[in-house]
């Protein structure tokens, strides 16, 4: 009979718990949606499953009150940055924990090609181009927990069911945008002013959202 080194049997249930763990945290970091602060911290995007693909929108602004003044399109001038599409239909990529689609930059008015990858539990990279050239990005960091996909949202056109949402989570608003004190706080650092509470909710019925999505 075939007798293992305690030593052994120790390293092995390590190992075991270990790669256990890598596995549960690689899957968590997978989904891109919550609530997330831009790197120059001037606003919260909040991302999410809507009819399958991923949407984000300005959900918080360190300035309240901005207005879409360089958009090319005169009628969306006036339009409130707060509840603003940012990420545009983006769709899962094959094989890889990455989206894709386009993004809005309001300091210029204008879309590119853009990618986010969750790169951890608390960091999602976003990856932008202007016809496959003048690339450049940033991280955001989290700030709002991953929010359930919406039953109705993600049934439409075939779009696959979220795994393991309870239905009443899944059928609820998206989680209210943290205030920076909380945020900030969380990570030990400064109090800054609470901010008003979220009156963003779920992106997904947004009009500018709603209307494309479906």
């Amino acid at each position: 009979m075939l007798h293992c080194p305690r030593n052994f049997l120790r390293i092995a249930l390590s190992c075991s718990a270990f790669l256990l763990a890598s596995g549960l945290s690689a899957a968590s970091a997978a989904d891109p949606t919550g609530d997330w602060r831009v790197a120059e911290g001037v606003a919260n995007i909040r991302v999410a499953q809507c009819n399958g693909n991923v949407w984000g929108a300005v959900a918080w602004e360190k300035t309240p009150g901005g207005r879409d003044t360089n958009n090319p399109d005169v009628s969306k001038q006036a339009r409130p940055t707060l509840g603003m599409p940012i990420l545009i239909d983006m769709k899962k990529k094959a094989g890889v924990d990455q989206w894709e689609g386009q993004v809005y930059n309001a300091k210029d008015g204008q879309f590119y090609s853009a990618t986010i990858t969750p790169v951890s539990n608390d960091e999602l990279e976003i990856k932008g181009c202007v016809l496959g050239f003048l690339c450049g990005g940033e991280t955001w960091t989290r700030v709002g927990p991953p929010i359930p996909s919406n039953v109705a949202n993600s049934m439409a056109k075939g779009a696959p069911k979220t795994v393991g949402a309870a239905p009443k989570a899944a059928a609820s608003v998206a989680p209210k945008t943290l205030a920076p004190s909380a945020a900030i706080a969380a990570k030990g650092g400064q109090k800054t002013t609470a901010q008003p509470a979220d009156s963003v909710g779920d992106i997904c019925q947004l009009p500018d959202i709603a209307g494309f999505a479906h």
